[in-house]
């Protein structure tokens, strides 16, 4: 792990106040003094050729129950610096932002004029006290094959339900980017039987969704997961209400739209994110493209707030081949809007690989045992048009897809037809699912019901049931990916191990086992 560094050796204040500059508001921060603010830790991403975005968020009180972090009602300045070297002696770009108490004293630098495809190091000063030390990278140029992407991703981190080992095994790797494909939070309250215990009841407001980010924060697993790499993040359904869609809560009170934006506010706060996905009330564009060089486009994707209703019965669950709305032409789980986006951005790529980062199963998946299908209407199976038209768009244009899922709390791998309708047609692309960080507590390698489920999808290929996350190389040759998996989360510090590997090579959409 990264660890805290001084900005310099001894006790040269002066040399600290020129290298950092002065500040106009400074004089504020004499009225009280300010200790410990840097407990929710620095992170950094959406890595560009020029830029990164880097974070922190001040808090001295992390699980202050206001969800203010204990900080005062006032601005306070933070001071920035970016260098080529963790020791800090070839400082390339330094600067100051304002953490206000309105955005929960958070700070988003968006910071331009570096190199493509370099490494580099970054921290916050306030006052005395200077940050953790956070390593980063930018994305290698348009064109280039200069860099591999080494990504790692994950998704479903209840802090009631265990330790984040797994964001602890994650930084060990040192990827060059990690994604987080939804619910970083659960809005849930208290549960009976937990492993740990979280600050504050259901999530309502705003003070509850920053306080419950914050909790997330302090955790020195997580800490460690985005003080190593750069991450590119979507949320989902718990990052503001189970099953929510579009503008339906899963339960009528509160008011729903009111506390979608409480959640989207303390999500920007909480995440490196650039000023483009800056929440106007109720409302995040989330959707949006990032390129590593040559390698791969990544596409994140948002299959919350613009998909039509749930299929059939009303509410998330299960439906059978007797709900033909699923098939309606018409049905979008993306909207019209962002599926267009889509299909411009993969008819206009000429990357390697085009990964799809987003959040529930697209494949389809009959999740019932024996006789009979269960499809659930929550992921793609409930808009099975909208599946068609973005296999057809991979595969009319050639590219070689990969999604990235989250969701289901277990790893799955398999192949996306152009069409599970017709019994013929070809795979075009294939998907990686992510098991969570806790959800779903330690799980098990394998359940009573996996082989049956495997062999009624045949397209199906692998499937492991405890917590982790998934490791990758994508190249202009290959992408290897390994499954990686712990064996608890009840208890803290389990080791990792690989429960599964596959290489996928380009032109052949298909899982190769290692």
């Amino acid at each position: 792990m990264i660890t805290r560094r001084s900005f310099f050796a001894g006790g040269a204040s002066l040399g600290i106040a020129a290298a950092l500059g002065s500040s106009p508001v400074r004089a504020a921060t004499r009225r009280a003094p300010l200790s410990d603010v840097f407990q929710l830790g620095v992170a950094s991403g959406e890595p560009a050729p020029h830029g990164v975005v880097l974070w922190t968020r001040l808090a001295m009180d992390p699980i202050a129950l206001d969800g203010l972090g204990g900080m005062p009602d006032r601005p306070v300045p933070v001071r920035w610096q970016v260098a080529r070297d963790e020791g800090f002696k070839r400082i390339v770009r330094r600067g100051e932002e304002i953490a206000r108490p309105e955005d929960a004293h958070s700070v988003h630098v968006e910071v331009g004029g570096l190199e493509p495809g370099a490494e580099y190091f970054y921290r916050f000063r306030v006052t005395n006290e200077i940050s953790p030390v956070g390593r980063t990278l930018t994305a290698p140029a348009p064109g280039t094959h200069s860099r591999d992407l080494h990504l790692s991703f994950t998704s479903c981190a209840d802090y009631q339900l265990g330790w984040f080992t797994p964001y602890r095994r994650m930084a060990e790797d040192h990827p060059d980017l990690i994604g987080f494909v939804g619910d970083y939070i659960y809005e849930y309250g208290d549960y009976k039987n937990a492993v740990r215990d979280q600050a504050g009841g259901e999530c309502f407001d705003l003070a509850g969704y920053r306080l419950r980010h914050s909790q997330h924060k302090a955790d020195p697993d997580l800490q460690a997961a985005h003080a190593i790499a750069p991450w590119v993040v979507v949320f989902d359904d718990h990052d503001v209400e189970n099953a929510w869609a579009a503008d339906v809560p899963e339960q009528p009170d509160p008011p729903f739209l009111p506390r979608r934006a409480a959640a989207f506010k303390a999500f920007y706060e909480n995440m490196p994110l650039r000023r483009a996905q800056k929440p106007v009330g109720p409302a995040l564009h989330l959707y949006r493209s990032l390129r590593w060089g040559s390698v791969a486009n990544l596409h994140m994707l948002d299959t919350r707030q613009y998909r039509d209703f749930y299929a059939c019965i009303g509410k998330s669950g299960m439906i059978g081949d007797d709900c033909t709305e699923r098939l309606a032409p018409n049905r979008t789980i993306l909207g019209d809007q962002q599926e267009a986006w889509l299909r411009r951005g993969l008819e206009h790529s000429r990357a390697t690989w085009d990964v799809l980062v987003q959040q529930v199963f697209l494949m389809q998946m009959d999740w019932s045992n024996g006789p009979g299908v269960q499809y659930s209407n929550e992921g793609w199976d409930g808009y099975a048009a909208s599946r068609n038209r973005v296999a057809a768009a991979i595969d009319d244009h050639k590219r070689n897809g990969v999604v990235l899922t989250g969701d289901v709390h277990s790893h799955w791998a398999g192949e996306i037809k152009r069409d599970y309708q017709n019994p013929e047609s070809k795979s075009v692309a294939v998907e990686l699912v992510t098991t969570s960080v806790t959800s779903a507590r330690d799980g098990l390698d394998e359940y009573p019901n996996t082989k049956v489920l495997l062999s009624e999808n045949p397209h199906v290929k692998f499937f492991n049931g405890r917590r982790g996350y998934v490791r990758s190389v994508l190249s202009k040759d290959a992408m290897k990916v390994d499954f990686r998996s712990v064996g608890y989360v009840s208890r803290p510090d389990a080791p990792a191990y690989t429960s599964g590997s596959f290489v996928i090579e380009p032109g052949t959409p298909s899982l190769n086992p290692v």
